[in-house]
């Protein structure tokens, strides 16, 4: 039986005529630049821990495939440089964590944490994670999301590009086990508001905004909007049905 050809990824889609197709999206990609230090995590680590790009295109590509095993899988929508990721992921070995994240010195900083922190069960791929999760991950399998301080957008004309809207938020929803959690935080109050107006009008969804979750380390990122007199919102939302 001949595998589904996956739709082309964000950046490859072209009109009937050819030219490259605008697309609206929730993230910027940014300088590519290495540190001396990224660079040496790429060149140690990158073969072993990060997903190419072309990869998810190969017809028969499955994300446990990544990793080499069967395992409850945790994804995390823009990691940057991976001080949450490689403490959470170390606290659950028994857990398949997909990390994406298209700044792709983050990725290698995080390569550097990951080989620290001694964790093994992490794969990062710079994929556009709404493609990631509609293509690669099957309807309720997802044990758990992460999505610590997305791009807010703050502009009011770049609204349309948050993460958080209600399409996303029904897809993701479908994507969730039953019961399994989608883990938010924002500094920005007024995405605060929309994740809640947005993911409590999801009927696959129940939660709202809880207290600061203790595992989820201060990151140098947290602790700039704490310092810009933002403050910080942790929100959970579980799988319902």
């Amino acid at each position: 039986m001949n595998e589904r050809v996956r739709p082309a990824r964000p950046h490859h889609k072209l009109t009937e005529d050819g030219r490259p197709l605008r697309e609206v999206l929730t993230y910027a990609r940014r300088g590519s630049r290495f540190t001396p230090k990224q660079q040496a995590a790429w060149d140690a680590h990158h073969a072993a821990w990060f997903i190419p790009d072309e990869a998810v295109d190969e017809p028969g590509f499955a994300v446990p495939d990544a990793f080499g095993r069967e395992a409850p899988l945790i994804v995390e929508i823009g990691s940057g440089v991976g001080e949450a990721t490689a403490a959470l992921a170390a606290s659950r070995p028994s857990y398949n964590v997909l990390a994406l994240e298209v700044w792709r010195p983050g990725v290698a900083e995080t390569l550097g944490r990951l080989d620290d922190a001694g964790v093994d069960n992490v794969r990062l791929c710079s994929v556009d994670a709404v493609w990631m999760l509609e293509q690669l991950v099957p309807a309720a399998t997802l044990a758990e999301l992460w999505t610590f301080f997305p791009d807010p957008w703050h502009k009011s004309r770049h609204h349309k590009r948050r993460l958080v809207n209600a399409v996303n938020a029904r897809m993701i929803a479908e994507r969730l086990a039953p019961g399994a959690a989608w883990r938010l935080a924002t500094d920005w109050s007024d995405y605060a508001d929309q994740m809640q107006d947005v993911l409590g009008a999801e009927p696959l969804l129940e939660g709202g905004v809880v207290e600061r979750w203790d595992e989820r380390p201060v990151t140098k990122f947290e602790r700039k909007g704490l310092a810009k007199g933002r403050s910080i919102t942790d929100l959970v939302y579980r799988r319902v049905g």
